[in-house]
């Protein structure tokens, strides 16, 4: 059984909007549609996703990881994501090592509010083990940790990179939409109150 290790660290200003970010992450689904693909997305249901990422060559073999992930919003505007399953699907010859395989993802956003922008400060661990095939298996340790790492650092490094991305367009978005229904529903309910006089 061999296992490999990563973390990645995350930094983001966000320009501070009228309605504060704290209330957008209080809606987890939005955090996991910035991690990946929506179409890859399965919503199971409490705050728990079914990712299936993107196939991936791993000591070159084809696989394609899927994990369940628990994300929760805490009081102070934070999120918590975890890994509560997972499943990685590949050649048929390679069957064993979907039994073997493990996958641990924990990570969090924290905003910190400044006068014009709140920055968000992060952090993600990953973490797999399985067992690999000969000849894969007899390779020195050094060669495998240095590649194991580099795969896992490469998996983080995308979804650090899609919320530096997405997160602030869709939370701009996310705020604009808001407005224009509050709005919406003000001119409504001006709309419908009688005329006195």
């Amino acid at each position: 059984m061999k296992e490999f290790y990563a973390s990645q660290t995350l930094r983001l200003r966000v320009p501070n909007e009228a309605i504060p970010i704290e209330h957008y992450l209080r809606q987890p689904q939005r955090l996991v549609q910035a991690i990946t693909d929506p179409r890859r997305i399965e919503v199971l249901g409490d705050g728990v996703y079914r990712l299936s990422l993107r196939p991936l060559q791993f000591f070159g073999i084809g696989v394609e990881p899927t994990a369940d992930l628990q994300v929760r919003s805490l009081s102070d505007g934070s999120l918590r994501l975890e890994s509560v399953g997972c499943q990685v699907k590949g050649p048929d010859y390679l069957s064993f090592v979907n039994d073997s395989f493990g996958m641990v993802l924990k990570g969090s956003l924290t905003p910190h509010r400044e006068a014009a922008y709140t920055e968000l400060q992060g952090q993600a661990d990953l973490q797999i083990h399985l067992e690999l095939p000969p000849p894969i298996g007899f390779m020195p340790d050094s060669v495998l940790d240095r590649t194991g790492k580099a795969f896992l650092s490469g998996i983080l490094a995308t979804i650090k990179y899609r919320i530096e991305r997405q997160l602030s367009e869709d939370y701009r978005a996310w705020v604009k939409s808001n407005q224009a229904h509050g709005q919406a529903s003000a001119g409504g309910a001006l709309r419908s109150r009688p005329v006195e006089g």
